[in-house]
């Protein structure tokens, strides 16, 4: 494995260098960023189709990603491969002192994340949650924090009246409010799915995935997408229920 490591940060070192490639030499770290987080997903992907084979080359192109930073970084003399190894692996030895130390048990490990960040000197119970998160993962992960705080509904009866609020908000709103007014309302939303305890970013994404094959089977079963637009609505709705019915 080392060897291999080895291999892949030698590689990258040379695609940085004088004789390199042009494209990889004028990436920075704002460049890259969009494609480490595209890879995060492309990981994601494999892991719901439960393809291991993508799963394993996914993988690599996102630890390719970690290498180019760190090259990117050693390059600047900020740090290099290795310490970014050496921090993880502090991180997580620390985080699970019953495995790796004398403690009986380990504090939960969200315990463990706030006095990480007391130790850095935080301003806020927010922060640390990342602005380039997904907007509704960072939903969720603020009220989160929120609640940690004691700022949260005790059952789900506050986020289902805010909720409702919200879409009369949205609906009253002038044109200049919108879009404010339809953020407020996602961010209910996600609220209210977080106080029934279920993760608003995965039940999204299961929403997207059975959409995404209904959809495919309606334009299916009217012989393809081109009529499926030529139909009223009243026929693909009646196509909509068809599909449903046959998933049950």
């Amino acid at each position: 494995m080392s060897e291999q490591l080895d291999r892949l940060l030698s590689i990258m070192a040379r695609l940085r260098g004088p004789a390199g490639c042009e494209w990889d030499r004028v990436q920075t770290f704002a460049t890259i960023a969009p494609y480490t987080i595209e890879e995060s997903y492309e990981v994601a992907d494999a892991i719901q189709r439960n393809d291991m084979d993508d799963l394993r080359e996914e993988l690599g192109d996102l630890l390719l990603q970690v290498v180019f930073h760190a090259r990117m970084a050693e390059e600047a003399g900020y740090f290099e491969f290795a310490d970014v190894a050496r921090s993880i692996a502090d991180k997580m030895e620390g985080r699970h002192p019953h495995v790796f130390g004398n403690a009986e048990r380990s504090p939960g490990w969200e315990e463990l994340k706030a006095s990480e960040r007391i130790q850095k000197g935080i301003e806020s119970a927010l922060d640390g949650v990342a602005a380039a998160l997904p907007a509704v993962l960072r939903a969720e992960k603020l009220q989160r924090r929120a609640a940690r705080s004691g700022f949260d509904w005790p059952d789900a009866a506050g986020p289902t009246e805010k909720l409702v609020e919200e879409i009369g908000e949205l609906a009253a709103a002038p044109e200049a409010k919108r879009a404010e007014e339809a953020g407020d309302l996602l961010f209910a939303a996600v609220n209210l799915v977080r106080a029934y305890g279920i993760a608003a970013e995965d039940a999204l994404r299961t929403a997207n995935l059975k959409f995404e094959r209904r959809f495919r089977a309606m334009e299916t079963l009217a012989g393809g997408p081109e009529a499926f637009t030529g139909l009223s609505l009243d026929e693909q709705e009646a196509l909509w229920q068809q599909v449903k019915a046959s998933e049950t």
